[in-house]
């Protein structure tokens, strides 16, 4: 079936576009969609759930935004081979946005997940509404290399320390972040786990080498789940405070908990505070004394809080660094000592033990303590239920500009996408219906407990590579992600997260390319400098990311207005060639009574002192000039400032004895002189479709009683000390 035709004009087509899919559909191509869905979503279910994670969700919120957005992105999207679900850059910046609000994994940071989602949804939807999908132009190539090559070595390294199996808390940057990961790892790694994650790596490295459409992941999944349940690779305990035979570990344990009990009633005081502030300015004012003495209590007990949090994040450093032996106790139990005791006479296993801590007090009858892997554990089983997002005023001011930066980031991938796959198979796109398509998987995922999610590149090429022929391929994903949450999710438990973390990292090589830099650069230096400087500043601003794309735009912003404000100017000479070319590039004499200006780009506001400033620059340094061409070929704008400053100009060389005319203007800004009566003023026979005509019609009365032989304008003619470099060679 031939793909070229798929979008129909017709209005219904617009409304539900997948109804174009079953023109002149058959069994054979509802074959070929059954098979690549089912190979898409063999990818798919590993891959959402590690995506999840690196969004600070729980793994099974993966299988969520796995669940309806692929269906309704291809229901309601333009391109039919799109495979859209969670992906690692939104994943990450998702977490990015929300770690400052909440703990990762928390019931509120779940929810405003899903709030996200939803404003990513209803902004891109409303681009699309408003065909507006050309907005995402201003994330320049360069920008989005930068961000994107900075954004696989953040995610990539976030994953190290399940690779390693150790744990720390999160630094003010990513980079010390991952210094102290490394840290951890050099005094302690858990070599169960580094080895299931290199098994990982070494399964889908070798199927995907072996034959591509080998769903890799799937493979690596299946063999790590087996020997994770054979092995008993998850082996954890949960004992009374009294099995642990550390007088350090307990002092440690109790300062934690008094800590944590002191942060949870300021909480609750600054809930307290933060009403009676809200009460005061409104009774009161804002300059009010009963304002300012809330204000007052409340940025103190800020003070406070801050400081606890960091005595927390110390004692749990303290806590995470203790290693303990377990002995065989009188009751039958087991007590837990420091792995550096020796009591002669007692039997120590092994193993390896440690506490395993959270943001919460230690319940000191339930202590978490384990020598085993971390696996993904529980999966709720069943479908997510439907409820509406708790929208927040306050919250959405807050989250507006990251799911901004989301929504376009996320489209921007899903266009690049879904344009390469349109190039092979010669479909038609539209971009703004892809806005609407991904807009709505995002605001539909959202009303079903989906964080937000994007066009995949790794699941697009699975999605073609396996023959898809229609977006039913996609609605066959979403129905296997049902099948898996309804009865396959006791399989998932056992599935170690170093290998959800190895699938993460293997997944963002893709998204390494070194060669579009050096491309940047070859074509422009100033772009390749801005896709260097906004990696960077994106390295170095993590997990701020929203920074270093941020400062990349404003760049290339200033850049092109900088641009635009001095367009390039040259005065042209005869080439031999038989063109009118750049005379300073090429070293060609310039004619003393003619000054063709060729002048490349729009007249407005920003320039127009620019030009005038450059043609009377060359009067001044011309004592003979008599005439001046503006080659406008390359003005595509002219604006009232523009148009003003040319009338101006005109007015000024005219009163100096001199001339001027101008060549190549297109209809548009002829239009605009003719309006503003500007055309009268120059001149009928001042204007000239181009360059050749112009000198053809004024280079002999421009020349009346001059000496000059040969003339620069009409043969080649190389200034003086061209031609002496010439004689010297």
């Amino acid at each position: 079936m031939s793909n070229k035709n798929n979008n129909s004009y017709s209005p219904i087509y617009r409304i539900l576009p997948f109804l174009a899919w079953f023109k002149g559909y058959s069994f054979n191509h509802f074959r070929a969609d059954f098979i690549s869905g089912l190979t898409v979503a063999l990818v798919l279910v590993p891959q959402s759930m590690a995506y999840a994670q690196l969004a600070g969700l729980p793994a099974y919120y993966g299988l969520y935004a796995a669940f309806l957005p692929p269906m309704v992105a291809s229901l309601f999207g333009s391109s039919r081979q799109l495979a859209t679900g969670p992906v690692a850059v939104v994943s990450l910046m998702t977490a990015t946005a929300l770690e400052p609000l909440a703990t990762a994994g928390s019931e509120a940071f779940i929810a405003y997940a899903i709030v996200l989602a939803l404003l990513v949804g209803i902004f891109q939807f409303c681009l699309g509404i408003l065909r507006l999908g050309l907005v995402v132009n201003f994330l320049s190539h360069p920008v989005v290399n930068g961000f994107t090559n900075a954004a696989a070595l953040i995610i990539a390294s976030s994953q190290l320390s399940k690779i390693f199996g150790v744990y720390v808390d999160k630094a003010e940057h990513h980079y010390e972040t991952i210094y102290n990961v490394c840290k951890a790892a050099w005094s302690y790694t858990h070599w169960p786990t580094l080895a299931l994650a290199i098994l990982a790596f070494v399964v889908m490295y070798g199927l995907r080498r072996l034959n591509p459409r080998i769903p890799y992941v799937l493979g690596a999944v299946a063999i790590t789940i087996l020997i994770s349940w054979s092995t008993g690779f998850e082996r954890n305990r949960t004992v009374s405070l009294d099995r642990i035979k550390s007088r350090e570990a307990v002092n440690y344990i109790e300062q934690f908990n008094s800590v944590i009990d002191h942060i949870n009633d300021l909480g609750d005081k600054r809930v307290e505070l933060g009403a009676r502030l809200k009460e005061a300015k409104n009774v009161y004012g804002e300059s009010s004394i009963a304002a300012a003495s809330a204000e007052n209590e409340l940025s103190l007990l800020n003070i406070e809080m801050d400081e606890l949090k960091e005595k927390v994040y110390l004692l749990r450093e303290q806590l995470r660094r203790l290693h303990f032996k377990a002995a065989d106790a009188i009751d039958g139990g087991k007590d837990f000592y420091e792995i550096n005791t020796d009591i002669p006479g007692m039997k120590y296993d092994s193993d390896n033990w440690r506490l395993i801590l959270g943001n919460k007090a230690i319940d000191s009858t339930a202590v978490k303590i384990a020598c085993g892997g971390s696996v993904v554990g529980h999966i709720p089983r069943g479908l997510p239920s439907i409820s509406i997002p708790r929208v927040d005023f306050d919250l959405v001011l807050n989250l507006f500009p990251i799911a901004i930066i989301i929504s376009l980031l996320g489209f921007m991938e899903a266009i690049s996408i879904a344009k390469a796959m349109a190039a092979r198979t010669g479909q038609r796109l539209d971009p703004n219906q892809e806005l609407i398509g991904q807009g709505v998987a995002n605001i539909t995922g959202s009303f079903f407990q989906s964080y937000a999610v994007s066009g995949s590149f790794s699941r697009s090429a699975v999605n073609i590579q396996s023959g898809a022929i229609s977006g039913l391929s996609n609605v066959i994903s979403s129905l296997v992600v049902v099948v898996v949450l309804v009865f396959l999710t006791p399989l998932l438990y056992h599935l170690p997260q170093a290998v959800l973390a190895a699938i993460i990292m293997m997944a963002v090589i893709g998204l390494v390319n070194v060669k579009g830099f050096v491309h940047s650069w070859k074509a422009q230096k100033y772009d390749g400098l801005i896709g260097i400087i906004t990696f960077v500043l994106t390295l170095g601003f993590a997990p701020h990311l929203e920074w270093g794309i941020l400062i990349g735009i404003v760049l290339s912003l200033g850049l092109y207005m900088l641009r635009n404000m001095k367009p390039d100017i040259a005065i042209l000479s005869k080439h031999p060639d038989g063109t009118w070319r750049n005379s300073q590039r090429f070293g060609l004499a310039r004619c003393r009574h003619i000054a063709v200006v060729r002048y490349n780009g729009s007249l407005f506001f920003a320039n127009t002192n620019y030009l005038e400033d450059k043609i009377l620059d060359q009067v001044s340094s011309t004592p003979e000039l008599k005439h001046v061409i503006i080659v406008g070929n390359g003005i595509n704008e002219l604006d009232a400032s523009g148009e003003d400053i040319l009338s101006q100009l005109i007015d000024r060389l005219r009163e100096n004895n001199l001339d001027i005319s101008i060549t190549g203007l297109n209809d548009s800004v002829l239009d605009v002189m003719r309006r503003t009566h500007l055309y009268e003023k120059v001149g009928e026979n001042n204007l000239f479709r181009n360059v050749a005509r112009a000198i053809d019609a004024l280079h002999r009365e421009a020349h009346i009683g001059s000496d000059e032989d040969p003339c620069p304008l009409l043969e080649v003619v190389y200034e003086e000390k061209n031609v002496n470099n010439k004689r010297k060679m």
